[in-house]
């Protein structure tokens, strides 16, 4: 018999070796699954907050079966890179608008059209409603991801160094939009050239004359401080825009129907937060932008709305005739 000592080995290590025998990673055990909620926005907008607490609120109700970290402005990509990164299951959940989703599924974008809605109760119907259920659905079978909730985003609007009243003044205007046909659409259709650039380099695009001009919400043009480098916000409204919450399919296939029916009350509930925030700040802003010195450009929206409507059923959309006709009725 060996008169060396008996090694011992601590409880934790021995746990360790049978997970790790077992096929369970250490990390799996000690703090769930680590998943990746990936978006463009500033950590100072609503959209990151309410993600923030929709991790926390998952990993509660989960008991800690799922760990989500938040990757705010572009960290992980532009939004077209965490569109791709859902398909590839590179990115688990994602924040992306009605027009980028779109590219992989035409109907849904149909929501991102500008004028497509009358005002923000109409884009509320529309959310509430069984066609945008049935279109979430399509969108589904077509990818393989889950919309789990909409959004509101805000009312767009045109920042510029001259005052826009008419669809006239746009005319040549170079403006920046995202990178997707939806955004394009009211640009062209009053003549102005619309540019697309990433969004995290519009404020030094702007700044450095790249191109003329900008549209996005006000709680938007504040958290990016583009008025600091514009001197005109246009109040054209010319679209009711929305975000949505979207769970990649990988992710969806190993949920239980326990865990899905979580992620959706959380991220449902988050979106409601988010749009009475957004409401909120849209309705704070205009005096907010004023007192920086900034003109808030009142607009008699008609002509821009009556340029607009030509194009909403023309090549350039993604849905039918039908579709179209029932959004329309919908809050009629």
């Amino acid at each position: 018999m060996s008169d060396k000592p008996q090694r011992q080995f601590p409880l934790s290590r021995m746990m360790t070796a049978l997970l790790i025998a077992g096929g369970v990673s250490v990390a799996g055990a000690a703090h769930g699954e680590e998943l990746n909620f990936a978006h463009v926005y500033e950590t100072s907008e609503p959209y990151h907050e309410w993600a923030l607490w929709a991790a926390e609120q998952i990993e509660e109700r989960t008991d800690g079966r799922y760990s989500i970290t938040v990757h705010p402005a572009s960290s992980l990509g532009k939004e077209a890179d965490i569109n791709e990164g859902l398909q590839l299951g590179t990115v688990d959940l994602i924040y992306t608008g009605n027009q980028f989703a779109g590219r992989f599924y035409g109907p849904i974008g149909i929501a991102g059209a500008p004028y497509m809605f009358r005002d923000f109760d109409h884009w509320q119907a529309y959310a509430d409603s069984d066609l945008f259920e049935e279109i979430a659905q399509g969108y589904r079978d077509e990818t393989g991801n889950v919309p789990l909730a909409m959004n509101y985003y805000g009312r767009r609007h045109v920042t510029s160094n001259e005052p826009i009243d008419t669809p006239e003044d746009m005319e040549g205007l170079k403006i920046r939009t995202p990178n997707a046909p939806m955004y394009m659409m009211f640009p062209e259709a009053v003549g102005a050239n619309p540019t697309p650039i990433a969004f995290a380099e519009v404020y030094l695009a702007l700044q450095q004359g790249v191109v003329d001009a900008q549209e996005n919400p006000l709680p938007t043009i504040k958290a990016k401080a583009f008025h600091e480098v514009q001197d005109y916000i246009n109040l054209t409204g010319h679209i009711t825009d929305s975000l949505i919450t979207i769970a990649g399919g990988p992710l969806w296939n190993r949920l239980s129907e326990e865990d899905r029916e979580i992620f959706r009350e959380v991220y449902a509930e988050a979106g409601e937060r988010i749009t009475e925030d957004i409401l909120q700040s849209e309705e704070d802003l205009v005096a907010w932008f004023e007192e920086q010195g900034t003109t808030v450009n009142e607009v008699d929206v008609e002509p821009f709305r009556e340029a607009t409507l030509p194009a909403h059923n023309g090549e350039a959309a993604t849905w039918d005739q039908e579709t179209y006709d029932r959004l329309q009725a919908i809050g009629q």
